[in-house]
């Protein structure tokens, strides 16, 4: 079952509650997402280290109830 963009939102801020998150449906099929997440816990990380918080708030769910998510990253004022 695919996930709906609430639920990734929900989760992302669960892990990083300052977070802004914007999230689009890319295809309309709820597999394919962009991510625009921007949140202080990104300061003085690497894009890789920004990315890979988000995707351990995601639970696991990346790659199989969440195929494809094109993640912008920042923190506030980069």
């Amino acid at each position: 079952m695919p996930m709906d963009a609430a639920e990734i939102e929900s989760l992302i801020k669960q892990s990083l509650p300052d977070a802004e998150v914007s999230i689009t449906d890319l295809r309309g099929d709820g597999d394919h997402y962009a991510a625009t997440v921007v949140s202080s816990a990104f300061k003085g990380k690497s894009r890789i280290q920004q990315h890979q918080l988000v995707y351990k708030a995601l639970q696991g769910n990346m790659g199989t109830v969440l195929h494809a998510l094109a993640l912008q990253t920042s923190a506030p004022d980069d």
